[in-house]
């Protein structure tokens, strides 16, 4: 496995605990904050923009990604 495959074991779920868990303790002062934030806004725009996603669904979708692109790095 090489340094740009996200990671194939299951500790990536421990990861993504300790990430939602620092955000939730330090708020907008945990480095991840912003741009999960970001992502949920840019997917919530597209939900409010295209007729098959709805608002929710896009800011979570949003949300998760940016998320993701934070635990694979």
């Amino acid at each position: 496995m090489n340094d740009q495959e996200p990671r194939q074991t299951p500790d990536w779920v421990e990861d993504v605990k300790a990430e939602v868990s620092g955000m939730a303790k330090e708020g907008i002062n945990h480095p991840s904050t912003g741009p999960v934030l970001t992502g949920a806004a840019i997917g919530a725009v597209a939900g409010w923009i295209l007729p098959v996603v709805s608002l929710p669904i896009g800011l979570l979708a949003g949300a998760g990604f940016a998320l993701y692109q934070r635990i694979k790095k």
